[in-house]
């Protein structure tokens, strides 16, 4: 049995392909197209499911869509018709997309599906799944868990913005839902299009600047913005807000509540903004636990499952988890609308087919991540020279030892290996890679090679052998989704002087003896790397620790600024000339920056919109 899970037209597409309910392959189209947040129809990840398996389109026995059409349109008119005639710009731009394009999504994705085929019969495989039904199915069929509580949260579906099934051996139960217009995910995105980051996008962005900021307004979205019941279910005041009925996120109203309009994206970040974002990351939070106290009560499981936007939010995970109300967290890795691809296929498989599942216990089905495609090495060689790019080809061990002689020596390293990861996080497949010991490494990864925002956090992977040793966790984390606080034996005692900073004055204090990849508050979003499933990438942290005695690199997507995370050896090269990159690995390929000729330098700092 042949599944191809889809997800397209509002943003991350991607497209997934299950075989038995075995997980073969799965991609977002932006690595291929290099658009960022990519919305079309995802035919490149299409092709490359395809060809990972073997197969044409008409070998496949059905299609699965992430979410159902007909049911956002009710939606759509609905909104307009309870809001009228208020909304009646964003209804008019809105209409004839629908009426042009969506109200016919069957038939649209019928006739692009049938270039992959030969027999043309592709419409009666299609099944449509519900939004939040792809999402939990995402969460829990590929999870280790036999049963568990799933919670899903996003911006929105259809109607749901939060759901809560059971799972059960291959089973999904849904027992919960809220519903438009409000969404935890649309609340923190409100204030990501407030504090001038850009919505679907600059979420994390947010999360990252909260640390830097006090929860000063907390009080205040609580009383007027959000109303959090004792279980976790909120309703949001519409008033206040733009989305249901306008063309923007936020209203006069809540502009004058917080005395000011959104900041131009081109203007400074000030310490109002830090304070924003560190109320609504501490609502989320809030949000988040209170529900997971009350499910773990009223469920009496041990597990939890999470997708959707919001279960990006790696520091409320981080807290969920440290709570205790759940013994064992599982987050799906393309927690987003790109996973949404593999959650229909895998409904599919499950739901509509009611076909076994196996549960190993141990590992989950997502063989870490790592289901894009990968390059042979006789063709990275190949397409390098195409390229010009002047390189030396070594021995497995000889291009570790190297790797680590030019880390240790702090040079910052694009280390393009194996397959491609599904999700928004590079986990040492195609990765950007620097000592974390460096005390410069954070701002030189962000201003010299990143071109983004100083204050942005850089994420440690570390031995899943030696995590305890260096972070307050001792659980996998294997897909960057859970923020753990750094060990107080590995913390550097900090001044009076350097305890009275404020705000973003706190960036260059060296917070712990791995100063590179420790946020503000001590925290940091770790990723356990496990031998099972990436044995290059564990040698090369084991190979650094016997060299250093540090078992930690920094570890970055491979990309600049608003580019999405590359896929080929031809970006990998272009992102390396392109940005202050010093040495790439790539497959057994070893490239330094002085070796290569500079005529093929690019100025990578202004190639990428802002993301």
């Amino acid at each position: 049995m042949r599944i191809l899970g889809i997800s397209a037209f509002y943003h991350d597409s991607a497209a997934a392909l299950l075989e038995d309910g075995r997980v073969v392959a799965a991609a977002q189209e932006e690595r291929f197209t290099r658009k960022k947040h990519d919305a079309g129809f995802p035919e490149n990840a299409i092709r490359y499911c395809l060809q990972e398996a073997g197969i044409s389109l008409d070998e496949v026995d059905h299609v699965a869509f992430f979410e159902k059409p007909f049911l956002k349109f009710e939606r759509l008119l609905e909104t307009y018709l309870a809001n009228a005639p208020r909304g009646f710009q964003s209804f008019r731009a809105a209409m004839p997309v629908w009426v042009k394009e969506k109200l016919f999504q069957k038939s649209n994705l019928s006739k692009a599906l049938n270039e992959f085929s030969d027999k043309g019969d592709i419409e009666d495989k299609l099944l449509f799944a519900e939004h939040h039904q792809s999402h939990a199915a995402s969460a829990f069929y590929p999870s280790p868990f036999d049963e568990a509580v799933v919670l899903t949260m996003d911006g929105v579906g259809e109607w749901a913005t939060t759901s809560v099934s059971i799972g059960r051996g291959n089973t999904l139960e849904p027992v919960r839902e809220i519903h438009w217009p409000h969404s935890l995910g649309l609340l923190y995105s409100a204030i990501t299009y407030y504090t001038g980051f850009r919505v679907n996008s600059g979420e994390y962005k947010v999360m990252g600047l909260a640390p830097y900021g006090e929860p000063r307004y907390a009080r205040l979205m609580k009383d007027k913005l959000i109303d959090i019941k004792d279980d976790g279910s909120f309703w949001l005041d519409q008033s206040y807000f733009n989305y249901a009925s306008g063309l923007t996120m936020t209203s006069k109203k809540f502009h004058k509540l917080f005395e000011g309009d959104p900041r131009d994206p081109d203007s400074l970040v000030t310490q109002r903004e830090m304070d924003l974002a560190a109320s609504v990351q501490k609502v989320t939070e809030e949000v988040v636990l209170r529900m997971g106290r009350d499910l773990s009560r009223k469920y009496g499981i041990s597990n939890l499952c999470m997708a959707g936007g919001v279960a990006l939010n790696c520091v409320a995970n981080g807290r969920l988890l440290r709570e205790g109300s759940f013994k064992n967290i599982w987050i799906q890795p393309a927690a987003g609308d790109a996973g949404g691809a593999l959650g229909a296929a895998l409904a599919a498989h499950h739901d509509h087919l009611g076909l076994p599942r196996s549960v190993s216990g141990a590992m989950d089905a997502m063989s870490g991540s790592y289901l894009g495609p990968s390059i042979g090495q006789k063709e990275i060689e190949k397409r390098l020279k195409e390229a010009g790019a002047s390189f030396t080809v070594l021995k497995e061990a000889e291009l570790i030892d190297r790797t680590v002689i030019e880390l240790e020596a702090g040079k910052a390293v694009g280390w393009f290996q194996g397959r491609m990861e599904f999700g928004p996080r590079a986990l040492g497949g195609r990765s950007i890679l620097g000592d974390p010991r460096k005390t410069q490494m954070q701002k030189t990864l962000n201003l010299r090679i990143k071109y983004r925002e100083s204050f942005r956090p850089f994420a440690p992977s570390v031995l899943r052998e030696d995590v305890t040793d260096y972070f307050e966790l001792d659980d996998d984390s294997p897909y960057m989704l859970l923020v753990a606080d750094v060990q107080k034996k590995r913390r550097k005692k900090m001044s009076d002087k350097e305890r009275a900073l404020f705000g973003i004055e706190k960036l260059n204090v060296p917070r712990s003896d791995i100063p590179a990849v420790t946020h503000v508050d001590y925290s940091a979003r770790v990723q356990t790397v496990h031998e099972e499933t990436n044995p290059r990438y564990h040698a090369l942290l084991k190979a650094f620790k016997k060299r250093t005695g540090c078992p930690v690199l920094v570890n970055t997507s491979f990309n600049v600024r608003g580019e999405p995370i590359v896929c080929s050896p031809e970006d990998a090269f272009h992102c390396f000339m392109g940005t202050g990159l010093d040495c790439l690995a790539i497959g057994n390929c070893f490239l330094v920056k002085e070796d290569q000729d500079q005529a093929l330098a690019k100025d990578y700092k202004s190639e990428f919109a802002p993301d």
